[in-house]
């Protein structure tokens, strides 16, 4: 079993650390909110506008799962470039899982890309109607994962999806919809350069590596999870810095207290990285100008739609 580091360790992210709603700039706002809300089953919670840009907020109860800006004027997602490689979104059981892939499957929108047991979870994918990429996925108890040398065992064995579906699909969950508890369980990036994007996830933010043996690609969590964050560069090696598009806008994490805000500031600073510090959440943008977010607790929609 990893050892989990401890609240007061100042080179790493508190255990506790979760992510929070990724922020998605879209085309097409009418079209990727009725997506994400018939597809996934997520509820609109509140919208705002801010001068020619709309923003709305979608989750699962009271959990904000994702953040759509519509930016209608910006090019389309280039699936080379820095950027999302894809949004992953946790449930609670297999049940919620197959109740939120049968209704990914039905929506004509969608794209399917496939499954996968991960041995630590069991996970199905999609792209949605602008490009950017979904996992949904479920995962095993933590008593059932196997850790060797202070990493975490991980495949992507063969999933049949029509047995799954029909093994765990109950029609109650899924006229249950949004009611089901969901959240941003992880978010997987493509980057130029794995270890470019170490210094940065892993050295400077203070996440901790659980993966490096599958090629051009790592994986790095708090807490002795699986992964909070991937990387990979299977699409993107040698990508440079981001151009202004639609896709990923905010990648969201979520620490327990300013001390961790703190612990973060300290090591952006010796880093050399330049930072936003607003009290209540640190910004900084990784080495391809991806936005990563770090706040304390109790983020509103409110707050969360300010950004």
């Amino acid at each position: 079993m990893m050892t989990v580091t401890s609240v007061t360790d100042e080179l790493h992210l508190n255990p506790a650390t979760g992510m929070d709603a990724v922020t998605l700039r879209v085309g097409d706002l009418e079209n990727m909110s009725s997506y994400y809300a018939q597809a996934l089953a997520l509820a609109p919670v509140e919208e705002r506008t801010r001068g020619t840009e709309v923003h709305r907020v979608l989750g699962r109860g009271e959990v904000p799962m994702v953040r759509l800006i519509a930016t209608p004027g910006l090019p389309a997602v280039d699936p080379r470039a820095a950027g999302l490689f894809h949004t992953a979104f946790l449930f609670e059981d297999k049940a919620s899982l197959a109740a939120t892939v049968a209704r990914a499957a039905s929506d004509p929108r969608s794209r399917y890309v496939g499954s996968a047991d991960h041995l630590v979870s069991e996970a199905f994918y999609f792209t949605d109607p602008e490009g950017n990429g979904i996992e949904l996925y479920v995962d095993r108890p933590r008593a059932q994962w196997t850790w060797r040398g202070g990493e975490v065992q991980m495949d992507s064995l063969f999933l049949e999806p029509n047995a799954y579906l029909d093994a765990h699909l109950d029609q109650s969950v899924v006229s249950a919809g949004p009611s089901r508890s969901g959240k941003v369980g992880h978010v997987h990036l493509q980057v130029g350069d794995v270890q470019t994007a170490r210094r940065f996830y892993v050295d400077a933010l203070g996440f901790e590596t659980t993966v490096t043996a599958h090629p051009g690609a790592l994986f790095a969590a708090a807490g002795g999870y699986h992964h909070h964050v991937a990387m990979n560069a299977w699409n993107s090696a040698g990508a440079g810095p981001r151009a202004a598009t639609l896709g990923l806008g905010d990648v969201a994490i979520t620490v327990p207290g300013r001390e961790d805000l703190d612990a973060l500031v300290a090591r952006l600073r010796r880093a050399g990285i330049e930072y936003a510090d607003h009290s209540h959440r640190v910004v900084a943008e990784d080495p391809w100008g991806t936005q990563v977010s770090l706040a304390v607790p109790g983020t509103t929609t409110e707050e969360l739609l300010a950004r």
